[in-house]
């Protein structure tokens, strides 16, 4: 029988409602920088009329020289930095600070919390994680370079850093800020003359497409992109008895940390609960604290949680706010202590009982992913992975959908050292947390992309393929369940888990939990000790030419007497010279012609012939003469061909459509003897798949005449049989014109 293994998912729901986006397709192109897709969408970089872009310095001396305010094209100030969807009700005016206000200030005595203040945008998810980020000044001004004034060296430019996907980013914007009646409409300091917060969420705006982009999310999304560190992510419901030591050791640590209450409904936002805090909403938590009890009870200690709302003031109204009657349980020193703590109105304290009760979410960003449960610091190496999902190829969807779950990209995790110190003595494990994260959902929310719903499996490898890089097949997943999982599948931009698991080789499978949901994603494995991890199935090569190679090696085979021709050499003898005409050549009108008799012999088949690309295509394949054309010779080795590439196509269409399946493609091109890279398997579904990612009889051979003209030529040119080739312009024109 096969395995039934269960997969749950979980809806994660926005701090702040998400924008209407418009309904309809939600695959789009993707940008795919340190790809093996990077040559594809490369070559049309021309017609892009792109041009360098100057980093901040050169453009700041530029403009400072000329004496002349910057001015950003690539984010104006106009309606398409500011929505996508629907206009917001209000006029807008974009003004400098220096329009503003007199004396302005990037920075006054320090970035700080009290600097954060929310207007008119969504975007208090945005701003709780600001206000955590300023608690460690290194991680701010990593975010914030200091070196920037309204006064020395002004040029109406400024520049932000953010971790974006594996390596850190520059951008720069212009100081033109959104503005109605002489007052910022989004983000602003409570000091009139104070801009570094402004300016900051411009940034992070630009980064997205637009301000309207930041409406809605999850406090943690923004704090990995403060950080490149790796978030973790509590259901207070589901919350381990540890928690408070875990989120102690987090602040300790620098870790920043965010915490919510859901809304009702999705479609309900910001609705205020009996005791003041607001459901769909961010807050920070800046300090933890524990007091002694001035009346000694069954508990001598009281745990205390201080949290801040982006918004500039307190609304909780239950125990332990500013005007409760439970501050007198305590000592006037620990008064004190806490009292120094609170450095501003929008912070109050809440017993940690009634946060948990209260909140239903907390958000973590660790710096290292070193266990918060431990009293020692770990040194980690990280391993990361950029992949993608192809609809039709490798976007398998999760466990439940068995037929295609196997065809997700594929990495393998060797694990050699177990950790120093295991809970367990007896039962030796290496920790290792794993983290995949999806890219660009949000940038292209204006073209109707939302978050998918992401998880990943860990499955152990049989110890007869350790060592191998072969993609794991079907039947594996069929009878095999996972070793560990994440806990649920959930639409956040990142989904982490931390596992202990004995040491091994192991395949980590990522996937959307739908199939067909096309994207690209970046997998990140963290562990304690030395391991690795790499995507499988690396190595590209054809059974056929390495077979070839090796005749070559030792010897040239003697040559067999020729078997009586055959009745079915017989046809296509006479068909060929119907055709062929006097120079007994056929060129590609005429193949197509000679093949649409020859298939129509073959009734088994519904098909209308080959397209006149695809015989120009097996001409090219199989001429060796250079004559553009093909004799009897080359057409009976072309018809060899086919019919063996026909009984491949006939395995895999196993409903007589005269199609397979896109995902069985990687089987048939694999039982033809051609072995690729999951890379390549997604181009040619992108290659020869239709909209209902079927892959008919002519496109299949075409295909496959393609691969093996292309592995043909390139070891023709691979002469030191090290698997490089160097060719000139003039040679790679004429290697990819004809073929």
């Amino acid at each position: 029988m096969s395995l039934v293994e269960e997969t749950s998912v979980k809806v994660a729901l926005e701090t702040e409602a998400s924008p209407d986006v418009p309904e309809g397709k939600t695959d789009y192109p993707f940008t795919a920088s340190n790809s093996i897709y990077t040559a594809i969408l490369s070559r049309n970089e021309a017609v892009k009329d792109a041009k360098r872009l100057k980093n901040f310095l050169e453009l700041r001396d530029k403009y400072v020289h000329k004496k002349v305010l910057f001015e950003d094209p690539l984010f104006p100030p106009n309606d398409s930095s500011l929505w996508y969807s629907s206009k917001f009700p209000i006029e807008f005016e974009w003004k400098r600070p220096t329009e503003i206000c007199d004396n302005p200030q990037f920075i006054i005595d320090g970035a700080s919390r009290t600097d954060i203040c929310q207007g008119e945008l969504g975007d208090c998810w945005l701003l709780a994680a600001i206000a955590c980020l300023t608690l460690n000044d290194k991680l701010l001004y990593r975010v914030i370079p200091p070196d920037q004034s309204f006064t020395e060296n002004y040029a109406g430019i400024f520049h932000f850093q953010f971790w974006r996907y594996g390596e850190w980013v520059d951008v720069v914007v212009d100081d033109r800020i959104p503005t109605s009646n002489n007052q910022l409409v989004f983000t602003k300091s409570f000091r009139k003359n104070e801009f570094w917060s402004a300016l900051l969420e411009k940034a992070y705006a630009k980064l997205h497409g637009s301000y309207e982009a930041l409406k809605g999310g999850n406090t943690l999304e923004a704090m990995e992109d403060f950080t490149g560190g790796v978030t973790e992510f509590f259901e207070m419901s589901e919350a381990p008895k540890e928690l408070y030591k875990i989120m102690k050791k987090a602040l300790e640590r620098g870790s920043l940390m965010g915490c919510s209450i859901d809304a009702l409904l999705p479609s309900h936002c910001e609705t205020e609960t009996a005791n003041g805090l607001v459901r769909g909403h961010a807050y920070s938590i800046t300090a933890l604290e524990e007091c002694d009890k001035l009346k000694v009870t069954k508990d001598t200690k009281i745990r205390l949680v201080q949290m801040r709302n982006p918004w500039g003031m307190v609304l909780w109204k239950g125990p332990w706010n500013a005007k409760s009657k439970e501050w007198s349980t305590i000592s006037s020193s620990d008064k004190a202590r806490l009292k120094k703590k609170t450095v501003e109105t929008s912070e109050t304290w809440i017993s940690f009982e009634d946060f948990k009760k209260n909140f239903t979410k907390l958000e973590i960003c660790n710096l290292t992913p070193d266990t918060l449960l431990d009293d020692k610091s770990h040194s980690w190496t990280v391993a990361v992975n950029e992949g993608r999902w192809v609809r039709g190829s490798s976007a398998g969807g999760c466990r439940n959908f068995p037929d295609t779950f196997w065809t997700n990209p594929q990495y393998r995790m060797r694990l050699y050292e177990e950790d120093d110190d295991p809970d367990d003595p007896e039962h030796v494990a290496c920790t290792v947390m794993v983290a995949l994260m999806q890219k660009g959902r949000r940038k292209d929310r204006s073209k109707g992309a939302k978050l998918y719903t992401i998880g990943f499996s860990i499955y152990e490898v049989p110890k007869e393929m350790i060592g191998s890089q072969q993609h794991l097949q079907k039947d594996f997943f069929l009878y095999n369940a996972s070793k560990a999982k994440c806990k649920s599948y959930i639409n956040l931009r990142e989904v982490s888990e931390r596992f202990c698991l004995p040491p091994g080789e192991y395949v980590i499978i990522p996937s959307t939990f739908d199939p067909h949901e096309e994207g690209e994603f970046i997998l990140r494995v963290f562990s304690e000790k030395n391991s690795t991890s790499e995507e499988t199935e690396n190595t590209i090569r054809s059974d056929q030419i390495e077979q070839g190679k090796n005749r070559t090696k030792k010897g040239k085979p003697k040559p067999q007497q020729p078997d009586e021709e055959s009745g079915e050499h017989k046809m296509f003898r006479a068909i060929y010279q119907q055709i062929a005409g006097e120079d007994m050549q056929i060129c590609a009108n005429e193949l197509k012609v000679v093949m649409k008799r020859v298939l129509e012999k073959h009734n088994e088949m519904k098909t209308d012939g080959f397209s006149l690309e695809s015989c120009r295509s097996m001409i090219a394949l199989m001429d060796t003469d250079g004559t553009g054309k093909l004799n009897l010779q080359e057409f009976k080795h072309l018809w060899s061909k086919i019919k063996a590439w026909q009984l491949i196509f006939k395995k895999y269409d196993k409903d007589k459509s005269s199609t397979i399946s896109s995902f069985e493609m990687r089987n048939a091109v694999n039982d033809a003897g051609f072995h690729l890279n999951n890379q390549l398997y997604d181009i040619i579904t992108m290659r020869y798949a239709d909209e209902h990612l079927n892959i008919d009889f002519d496109s299949f051979i075409c295909c496959f005449v393609r691969l093996e003209g292309m592995f043909r030529t390139f070891h023709a040119f691979d002469k030191n049989g090290d698997g490089t080739i160097k060719l000139n312009v003039l040679e790679w024109l004429q290697l990819t014109m004809y073929a």
